[in-house]
């Protein structure tokens, strides 16, 4: 069976190990950063880690609309949607990864550490020279 180029996005975006977010200042300007994606399920959902005092944390939690892009050797994903911050204590152990510990002292138990859940409605993908934009 031959791959969508939706699948094809959602294994670039499943190689990238950084990811840029964007998210909406109080002035209404996207504020972009580089972000260690910690999982992704194809082009629909992207997971992160961030602190719960973050500027971006912050935004999301006034205006939830974000944008997530990947790239690798000429071909890209932009996904547009909704960041959710999560809090809970199931999400942040089963996403939690050593390496967050020069962050986050305390482990995944520290209260400054969440994590930030994008839920993809649209996705804009250029890969082998095709470009398109789904709803997904």
């Amino acid at each position: 069976m031959e791959k969508t180029i939706l699948d094809l996005a959602g294994e670039l975006l499943a190689k990238s190990e950084v990811v840029t977010l964007a998210s909406v200042t109080e002035e209404g300007f996207p504020r972009i950063c580089a972000m260690a994606r910690v999982r992704s399920e194809g082009v629909k959902t992207v997971w992160m880690a961030t602190g719960t005092y973050s500027k971006k944390t912050e935004h999301f939690r006034k205006n939830p609309k974000a944008s997530v892009c990947a790239y690798s050797g000429g071909d890209s994903v932009t996904l547009v949607g909704n960041v959710a911050v999560l809090t809970d204590e199931q999400t942040r152990k089963e996403l939690w990864q050593e390496w967050f510990i020069k962050h986050f002292p305390k482990g995944p138990d520290d209260p400054d550490y969440c994590v930030l859940k994008f839920d993809a409605v649209e996705a804009t993908v250029y890969i082998n020279e095709v470009f398109e934009t789904h709803r997904v």
